[in-house]
């Protein structure tokens, strides 16, 4: 089943990135270990998480736009972020066409997981347990995320 198939099953659609709609970073597992911090290569190359309540970005209630820290693409806009109450950023939409899906197993129970479209970074999971207006929680690692605050 496609990314965009699954995603409608899943009635998850609404960010999913539209195969072969965005150009995918090429970049070596050196150049990522150069670029990136510890936590942040973990995270995005090796699908680890931050611990709860550890990341700034939990209490970032500025206007702006939440971007990939691996390769800057801008995934989350302000007015999407909730407090879900977990101790990661969370959001109830994303901007279209910027994420890819995949199950994840790691827990036994099935998750959908998140990365970035363009570089591949692994960000977090999506629920079907956040607000309206989609019913969606996206709990992202506020480490792998950079804010842009608008500007006046």
């Amino acid at each position: 089943m496609s990314t965009l198939a699954l995603g409608r099953y899943l009635r998850l659609e609404s960010a999913f990135a539209i195969e072969d709609g965005i150009e995918k970073l090429n970049i070596s597992d050196e150049e990522w270990k150069k670029r990136l911090s510890l936590q942040q290569y973990d995270i995005l190359r090796h699908e680890g998480t931050e611990r709860a309540f550890t990341s700034p970005l939990v209490n970032e209630h500025r206007e702006g736009v939440f971007a990939c820290a691996g390769c800057g693409v801008e995934l989350f806009p302000s007015k999407f972020k909730y407090e879900s109450g977990t101790g990661w950023p969370s959001f109830f939409d994303a901007i279209a066409g910027y994420l890819e899906t995949k199950n994840d197993y790691q827990l036994i129970m099935s998750r959908t997981e998140y990365h970035c479209a363009h570089c591949g970074g692994h960000h977090g999971h999506v629920f079907k347990d956040g607000p309206p207006p989609t019913g969606l929680r996206y709990c992202n690692n506020g480490a792998v995320l950079t804010f842009i605050p608008k500007k006046a």
